[in-house]
């Protein structure tokens, strides 16, 4: 045993010949909310300038910027690091730790892509554009005026990624918004609106009740700036055991023209593939329990039955040139939406309850 020990203790290194103290085990713990990371080859994209910035770097501000405006709430920083597990030209991005998204750029040469989605004919490495998946080519810059004469889209390194970065986010937009970013926004209203506060937060919805309501609309991409509104809303109807859902589809009534002006087209109207009456009445009929417990309870094949009506429809919609909303009436909408959004998540899915009164409508097709 002293002989063990005394190894030990010769194993051991003195207090001091120690090196510099560790971080304590629990830093490690802690997880960045947005994490952008970067192969070797990448590195130089954030090496600052003669002014002391980077052009990613400073795309990315303004991209925090923007979605602020667009959103109605601060994103989280972006943490930007490099990543030598990746290959030179990789990169990922990172939410809560988790992988969503991903691409191959190159740091010294352009993107160049046709407007029309043709091949590209000059010399250069074809690749798969990775925001919207489509067909583009890495040129040389000496490049760049023969494609310019050839009225193709340019598109810089930095730019790439941060437009890569912009739809993870808008995706992901719900899983950002924590329960300290929603406390920050009561607190941040104006003193005349903090008495709606007041009376509803937390005796008719509690502070994570609330976030729930705000996530279910920003997973829509429905802005929640207009915070006022919402929590009028949110008082009109909340309290007696109302489910978040009930909740949330009263309060898109209540953004009703926010809603709709989101959506308009090109003319000034409202593009609408309406829901026949026959599919009106299968999702009704298969709706069952009450409460947070209602769910939808379909069979497998008429749920493809209707991918297939909504593909159908939205294909003859485009040939119109067009890009309507999915309009339903107000009781199966959360439902209709949890389908489609699984094969079309850009789809738009309105109830009748919020189509707003001053908008001129425009019928496109049925469903």
């Amino acid at each position: 045993v002293e002989e063990a020990l005394t190894a030990m203790a010769q194993a051991a290194p003195s207090a001091a010949n120690a090196g510099p103290v560790e971080a304590p085990i629990s830093d490690s713990l802690k997880i960045d909310d947005l994490k952008l990371e970067l192969g070797y080859g990448l590195l130089s994209l954030v090496k600052e300038d003669e002014n002391g910035t980077d052009r990613l770097t400073e795309q990315i501000k303004a991209l925090r910027r923007q979605l602020a405006l667009e959103l109605g709430f601060v994103m989280p920083p972006v943490r930007i690091l490099d990543n030598m597990q990746l290959e030179p030209n990789d990169y990922k991005v990172r939410i809560k730790e988790v992988e969503a998204g991903h691409g191959t750029i190159y740091a010294n040469q352009l993107m160049v892509m046709d407007p029309y989605g043709n091949q590209i004919d000059l010399p250069g490495q074809h690749t798969t554009e990775p925001t919207f998946g489509l067909p583009a080519t890495w040129i040389e810059p000496a490049l760049r005026d023969e494609a310019e004469l050839r009225g193709l889209s340019i598109i810089d390194p930095s730019t790439v990624i941060s437009t890569h970065l912009t739809e993870v986010l808008k995706a992901n937009v719900s899983d950002l918004l924590s329960y300290a970013n929603v406390q920050s926004l009561l607190s941040g209203l104006p003193k005349d609106q903090q008495k709606l506060v007041e009376d509803i937060v937390p005796s008719q919805i509690t502070v994570s009740g609330l976030q729930r309501v705000l996530q279910s609309l920003l997973n829509e991409r429905i802005s929640i700036r207009d915070l006022s509104t919402i929590l009028e809303g949110v008082a009109e109807i909340a309290g007696s055991g109302r489910s978040v859902m009930t909740i949330t589809e009263h309060v898109r009534a209540r953004l009703s023209r926010q809603i709709c002006a989101a959506n308009l087209g090109m003319d000034g109207t409202l593009p609408l593939l309406t829901l026949s009456p026959q599919w009106e009445r299968d999702f009704a009929e298969a709706m069952h329990g009450e409460g947070e417990g209602r769910h939808l309870a379909m069979a497998p094949s008429k749920l493809q039955q209707f991918i297939g009506a909504v593909q159908t429809g939205y294909e003859r919609a485009a040939q119109q040139g067009e890009l309507p909303v999915l309009i339903t009436s107000p009781g199966i909408r959360p439902h209709v939406r949890s389908i489609v959004e699984r094969f079309r998540p850009q789809t738009v899915v309105m109830s009748q309850n919020e189509v707003h009164p001053r908008i001129r409508l425009k019928t496109v097709g049925s469903i």
